[in-house]
């Protein structure tokens, strides 16, 4: 069995193994590298059918790609998509800083979408090599009814082992990939043949949301909204070039994206306590 067979087979065995113990289940779609591979599994663990809907909270200020990207999958795959448009701006905390205002918005749609849905459990396509505060989580990791999470206070996972009985009222956030890189994302969609949004492959960029990049040739290595993500400079214009580069590469992957990036570290824990993903 290969690297990428065993990390799939421990991320199938995570969905069926929800599934089982868990009773309404949703998944979030944010059309990304990571939460599409997870769509890609989870269709694999339930051949063929997703058996839950999909969740995707709209700021309205993805990109056009991103939505065309989105508007062609749903039909493709029959995907049955919950669209939930965040709550304004004027909603969120006014001392977090501009970027983390607007994450902040993600969460006032999560939790839109839980008072109007009331699911048990959802599925999140984040992994811990992505940053600091995600590296603390779970693969079962539970909420209370604000979908407030106490990273204090977290059941043991050991020897892929897991808890999956939680007392009445307790929101389940279940994280399949939390095991694999980004280096192994790509490999996977590399194998899988599995489709992406065409911002993740570099080109030359000019002026870019009011950034002067100079014709540089740029690629985005994590997808957000406009106005809290931005292209690094890169010259992977395929799937094996991205590879290559994520092999030899420096930088992190959110450094196109402030939020969650090592000097707002704090801002990104204080949501994701709150309710972000």
């Amino acid at each position: 069995m290969s690297h990428l067979d065993k990390l799939e087979a421990q991320s199938i065995y995570i969905f069926r193994e929800a599934f089982n113990k868990i009773n309404k289940l949703g998944m979030f779609w944010s059309f990304g590298k990571d939460s599409t591979v997870m769509i890609h599994l989870a269709r694999k663990a339930f051949f063929g059918n997703i058996p839950f809907p999909l969740i995707h909270c709209d700021t309205e200020l993805e990109m056009q790609e991103v939505y065309d990207y989105r508007d062609r999958y749903v039909k493709e795959w029959k995907i049955d998509l919950i669209s939930e448009i965040c709550p304004g701006i004027e909603t969120t905390d006014p001392t977090l800083p501009e970027a983390a205002r607007l994450g902040a918005r993600k969460t006032g749609g999560i939790k839109k979408v839980m008072a109007k849905h009331k699911f048990d459990g959802l599925f999140a396509g984040i992994r811990r090599d992505e940053e600091g505060t995600r590296a603390k989580e779970r693969y079962f990791s539970p909420r209370d009814a604000e979908s407030q999470w106490d990273v204090k206070d977290q059941p043991p996972e050991f020897w892929d082992q897991y808890t999956t009985d939680f007392p009445p009222g307790t929101h389940v956030r279940i994280h399949p990939l939390l095991h694999w890189t980004e280096l192994d994302v790509w490999e996977y969609i590399k194998r899988e043949d599995i489709p992406m949004v065409p911002l993740y492959y570099a080109k030359e960029y000019n002026v870019f949301e009011g950034r002067d990049f100079g014709g540089k040739m740029m690629r985005f290595r994590s997808l957000g909204e406009r106005g809290i993500t931005w292209p690094v400079e890169s010259g992977a214009t395929t799937i094996d070039e991205i590879i290559a580069e994520l092999k030899v590469t420096k930088v992190s992957e959110r450094s196109g994206r402030p939020m969650g990036a090592d000097e707002d570290e704090a801002s990104f824990e204080k949501l994701r306590a709150d309710g972000y993903m």
